[in-house]
């Protein structure tokens, strides 16, 4: 009986280290009126570096066996959400690539001036949702604004409470304050409202870019911080027998 013990131990053990995904990461990028061309550009492009970048591409090839599934979608007004990069499962330098090709390619579309963010974060669930069988769920939300539309994003924080998904954000201040501290003012003010009303779960944060100049490196530290690897003692609970004891 005792080694059919430790078989079915093993092989549930194993089971969840073979898992299809490790990490569902689905990345929201504000692209409503007050985001410019250049500033499109900029955030996609940062993005794109912040992929490439030798920590982040580490983190997310690291498992190849039990990948990250990365989707990437804009939002801005109500009309206006749209995916960029579907569900792409990074099992190598392929895929990875693909993505970051993907984003560099973008070009910016018609958006209405709003800032839906509770929508916005209901649009990340409703794609995480879609892969309810990954270890991890976090959904990357990056924002120059308050919400000015649609419903509030403390009530939709909520709703996200009992998910167990984790919600970051990735708030950009004003590239080109007009007098003193204005930028460290703003970013401080922003940050203190996407704490109260946005993050929430496991682990959840807020990183700071001060201005779309700054998106790159702000990116990239947050995807080392979220990507932060996942290891077999991690993996969804599963029955562990004891040690057997050596005195008997």
């Amino acid at each position: 009986m005792k080694g059919a013990f430790w078989a079915m131990a093993f092989v549930a053990l194993c089971s969840a280290a073979h898992a299809n995904c490790r990490q569902a990461l689905a990345l929201g990028l504000d692209v409503s009126g007050s985001v410019d061309a250049r500033e499109y550009k900029l955030q996609m492009h940062g993005l794109a570096s912040a992929l490439d970048s030798p920590k982040v591409r580490q983190a997310l090839m690291i498992m190849p066996n039990t990948p990250v599934h990365l989707l990437v979608y804009e939002w801005s007004g109500p009309e206006d959400p749209a995916v960029v990069v579907p569900w792409t499962s990074v099992t190598g330098p392929l895929a990875l690539n693909g993505i970051i090709d993907q984003l560099r390619g973008l070009k910016r579309r018609e958006a209405t001036p709003g800032t839906a963010l509770g929508l916005a974060m209901r649009q990340g669930v409703a794609h995480l949702n879609q892969r309810s069988d990954c270890w991890k769920r976090t959904l990357d939300l990056s924002g120059d604004g308050k919400s000015n539309l649609g419903p509030r994003p403390l009530d939709v924080k909520a709703e996200i409470l009992p998910t167990g998904i984790t919600v970051n954000a990735l708030v950009i201040g004003a590239d080109n304050p007009s007098i003193g501290d204005i930028r460290e003012t703003e970013i401080s003010n922003l940050s203190a409202y996407f704490q109260a009303n946005v993050v929430v779960g496991p682990d959840s944060f807020v990183e700071t870019a001060l201005g779309f100049d700054d998106y790159a490196a702000a990116m990239t530290r947050k995807l080392e911080r979220e990507l932060e690897t996942l290891i077999l003692g991690q993996a969804p609970a599963q029955p562990i027998a004891p040690a057997p004891r050596t005195d008997q």
